[in-house]
């Protein structure tokens, strides 16, 4: 052959892959587990989820956390997730087991706190027929969960169990049940990682749309009384450096609820403390008396507001949440923003410096008044003179 002609393709063999190990379905929840980077979880055993433990207790990676009821799991879990911004994983057994989780997802699903918890279901044959601990959890849990799974095979648990984690860990947290029957955790499947993640219509949205920015900045601008109301999300988001940036660049007052307590400093000259029926007077009547309210992942609860049609009556909303099922559930927004706050939060900051450049705002007649309210209204208790301790001086004293 000479040096020119050309030479034939030479096919090669095709790449050999591994075949994936099979392993029984409770192998498969454990090891879904691990490869997630689950390294606690909180559970009570129980029949139905019984097969979950021995690979559970033989695991070196995850920690198993026993409690004395399931309602414990579900509560340790959550505090766990707001703990370390990680998923809480909590885990019971069918029918009692999975009922008693009950108040803690719902617990989660009202304080957005991501949470999975993964319950035993009776055998899939005996389904239906009010077999020994059976109960419907998935349609029990359906109103306080993001989503919840039902797995009747061992070949979707680790399917389920990783869009569980996706689900209740992206967009506005939450929990996520999957419900296992008892012969899928038996049976033995094929463990194929990563699995294939299908979840039509989900997509959170994080990137807020740049004109209702431009329009958030500018009330901000050139509103007299404004007030930046602070929720929970700012703690969900992470997002306490990109406040108290945007505070200090505006100079606004700042509230925030008993969700988001720690967001951003007491100490700090612009906190006026916790709004609402536990709240301090000057927040209260802050957001009362304000001609512009910023709502930064907070959502109008009744324990703020009271009577939702009285509150701050010559208000303009500027509202801000990952969840577009919050905006104008409560009070209509004039300027609605869906996004993650901890990024709205960057982009709002570029755009009020820009604008404030063009007309400076000027909060002096208001920060007088707010002023005004802390001299009046301090913070503080009466000693007491009958030789006893006040509440508020032993909390004064644990917190020194």
């Amino acid at each position: 052959m000479s040096i020119d002609s050309p030479t034939a393709a030479v096919p090669r063999p095709p790449a050999r892959t591994a075949p994936a190990p099979v392993m029984s379905g409770a192998q498969a929840v454990v090891r879904s587990l691990d490869l997630l980077g689950v390294t606690d979880v909180f559970g009570l055993p129980g029949g139905a989820i019984m097969p979950v433990y021995d690979p559970l207790m033989d695991d070196e990676h995850v920690r198993h956390i026993l409690v004395r009821h399931e309602q414990g799991a579900g509560h340790a879990a959550e505090g766990y997730a707001a703990a370390s911004g990680k998923v809480g994983v909590a885990i019971a057994t069918s029918g009692p087991g999975a009922t008693n989780l009950v108040t803690a997802i719902a617990d989660a699903y009202m304080d957005s706190v991501p949470l999975v918890c993964i319950t035993g279901q009776v055998f899939s044959t005996l389904m239906g027929t009010d077999a020994f601990q059976e109960a419907d959890i998935v349609g029990i849990t359906m109103p306080i969960t993001k989503h919840s799974f039902l797995v009747k095979t061992a070949e979707e648990i680790p399917g389920a169990i990783a869009a569980a984690f996706e689900i209740a860990s992206t967009g506005r947290p939450g929990p996520v049940l999957v419900d296992i029957t008892k012969d899928a955790q038996q049976a033995e499947a094929p463990f194929v990682w990563p699995p294939k993640i299908d979840l039509p219509g989900y997509r959170p949205v994080t990137k807020a749309h740049g004109k209702q920015i431009q329009a958030a900045a500018q009330l901000l601008a050139t509103a007299q009384k404004p007030v930046l109301y602070v929720g929970g999300g700012s703690i969900r988001a992470n997002a306490s450096a990109e406040l108290k940036v945007l505070a200090e660049a505006t100079g606004a007052p700042v509230v925030t609820t008993l969700m988001a307590r720690g967001a951003f400093p007491d100490s700090h000259e612009q906190h006026l403390g916790m709004p609402g029926m536990h709240g301090t007077v000057p927040a209260v009547l802050a957001l009362q008396e304000s001609d512009l309210i910023v709502s930064l992942g907070a959502r109008f609860d009744d324990r703020v507001t009271g009577k939702a049609s009285l509150f701050a009556p010559n208000a303009q909303v500027v509202h801000v949440d990952i969840d577009p099922a919050e905006i104008s559930k409560i009070r209509t927004a004039d300027v609605p923003i869906v996004g993650d706050l901890k990024e709205v939060l960057v982009d709002l900051d570029a755009a009020f410096r820009a604008a404030d450049a063009e007309h400076p705002h000027d909060y002096t007649e208001w920060w007088t008044y707010l002023n005004g309210l802390r001299e009046e209204f301090p913070l503080g208790y009466t000693p007491t003179s009958d030789g006893l301790l006040s509440p508020q001086y032993v909390i004064q004293r644990i917190g020194e």
